[in-house]
């Protein structure tokens, strides 16, 4: 079904200025001034990748949804109080929160499209980084690259993709692609350096139930989700769309997670930021729809590609 509505000629010509406008802003802050060149570097190489356009993983990664996602992956990965110590005394979020969305959003695209050895490379580099990272919390130690953060981290963003795209995606996961996919990005995550990724959605619940005595509602999560709130480097004409992704964000939250970020929301309050969100994604899939950007040969490439197995 086509995204964009049907129009008379000169409002048409209109709808698909701002559009491509909107499209080209959201490229530049989520993939850099560089955008080409790391599309080139990702969907124009040829060679063997890990996933196939027929894989749930590619479904997800490829939806408006992850941007709800990423963001309420931030917030649940907050209330870890070693993770959040080490992202609020190394991380570059506050000082340049779109360079680190930028290095994301290319580790998501590398290990998902890109070819196998350029995957490989990148995972290597961030080992390499995770290694020297380190600090104290309250007198506790932390390290990057312990496997019980590493494996937290991933938790939490398995379970937010997942969950947003099931609920703000363009389609849905039966059961069955559900446990793959999260199998699928367990199989990428793991390789920075734990073991006994979730293999099923089953599995999934049950591994962050079981980090839940470890989690602690901490002045450095609360300020993460005052900055996410308050002071995101946006425009004031950019805010309400943004608000309405962080909305859809904290609808999906579990309940304790709400709980310890101070949020407190009035009797069907989930159910209208859940609205609120799914508005806020169709913004995204709005502005991804514009063909300037989304550049459709460029998948359809990657598509003929890889035919089904």
């Amino acid at each position: 079904m086509s995204l964009t509505p049907s129009l008379p000629t000169p409002l048409r010509a209109v709808h698909d200025k701002v559009r491509h406008r909107a499209a080209i802003e959201l490229r530049q802050r989520v993939a850099g001034d560089d955008a080409r060149r790391r599309a080139d570097g990702i969907w124009g190489k040829e060679g063997e990748r890990w996933f196939t356009p027929q894989d749930p993983i590619w479904r997800v990664h490829l939806d408006a949804s992850m941007f709800v996602g990423g963001i309420r992956a931030l917030l649940l990965q907050s209330l870890h109080p070693l993770a959040m110590a080490g992202v609020d005394e190394h991380s570059t979020y506050r000082d340049d929160p779109w360079g680190r969305l930028q290095q994301t959003s290319n580790f998501i695209s590398t290990t998902t499209f890109g070819t196998i050895p350029d995957a490989e490379r990148l995972l290597a580099r961030i080992r390499g980084i995770h290694r020297r990272v380190n600090g104290t919390f309250e007198g506790r130690p932390y390290r990057a690259d312990d496997p019980v953060l590493l494996r937290w981290v991933h938790l939490a963003e398995a379970d937010s993709f997942l969950r947003c795209f099931q609920q703000y995606g363009g389609g849905r996961l039966t059961p069955a692609e559900a446990d793959t996919y999260v199998a699928q990005i367990g199989s990428v995550s793991s390789r920075l350096g734990f073991e006994a990724a979730p293999t099923t959605v089953a599995e999934l619940d049950e591994a962050l139930s079981a980090y839940r005595p470890q989690l602690q509602s901490t002045p450095a999560a609360r300020a993460a989700l005052r900055f996410i709130l308050l002071d995101p480097p946006l425009a004031w004409t950019a805010r309400p769309g943004y608000l309405s992704l962080v909305a859809g964000a904290i609808g999906t939250l579990p309940a304790y997670a709400r709980s310890m970020l101070g949020i407190r929301l009035p009797p069907g309050g989930t159910t209208t930021l859940r609205a609120v969100g799914s508005v806020g994604a169709g913004g995204v899939r709005w502005m991804l729809s514009d063909p300037q950007v989304q550049d459709d040969r460029r998948v359809n490439q990657a598509l003929e590609t890889f035919p089904p197995q």
